[in-house]
């Protein structure tokens, strides 16, 4: 019986984050986070275009406060707004960037736009980075373009300390899947030594 709840507060949960990442649109939050009170629901809305969301006079949140208390039955939703200092650094904002400018420009420069994105990550001082596209990128067949730099862990304890995240952009040839893992410059590795 308390599995079945745990599982129905989650499937809650999920509704929640989709719906509130089809409202707001993509591009505009990398996470959202919901903390259960006991004056209410606490929704905390992670991004780095925070004008966008509140919007003119904190409308847009007021609108999406009422949607949520009628549609999910939440009896006090409370919509907090965190915005992101380091854009570069967060996974799913430059996921989303790139899926935006695919659409937008065409999956014919996907090169340069991968390149641009990898450009800035490295130059905010990232350790390592990799983009990965897949789809049908200029050519007929769907096939994967690898793009990096630097140092990434893929195993071990400091796997959880990489930023990954994965986008979709709907281009005139096809979908086409995009995947960002983000190394911070905090990230302290066992196998650093520093010569004094």
């Amino acid at each position: 019986m308390i599995e079945k709840k745990f599982i129905k507060s989650k499937k809650d949960e999920l509704a929640i984050k989709e719906f509130i990442k089809e409202n707001i649109g993509k591009g505009k939050l990398s996470s959202i986070k919901i903390e259960r009170t006991p004056i209410g629901e606490k929704i905390i809305i992670y991004t780095s275009k925070p004008g966008l969301i509140i919007g003119r006079r904190g409308e847009s949140i007021q609108d999406l406060t009422t949607v949520l208390k009628k549609k999910f039955s939440l009896e006090n939703p409370k919509l907090e707004i965190m915005e992101i200092q380091n854009p570069e650094f967060d996974a799913q904002t430059v996921a989303d960037n790139i899926a935006l400018s695919l659409e937008r420009f065409g999956s014919d420069s996907f090169k340069i736009i991968a390149y641009r994105a990898l450009e800035r990550i490295k130059k905010a001082g990232a350790l390592g980075c990799e983009i990965i596209l897949s789809g049908k990128l200029p050519s007929e067949k769907a096939r994967s373009w690898r793009f990096y730099f630097g140092y990434l862990n893929k195993t071990g304890e400091t796997k959880s300390l990489v930023n990954s995240a994965a986008a979709v952009a709907k281009t005139k040839p096809g979908t086409v899947g995009v995947k960002v893992r983000i190394m911070p410059p905090d990230v302290i590795l066992p196998d650093r030594i520093e010569i004094k």
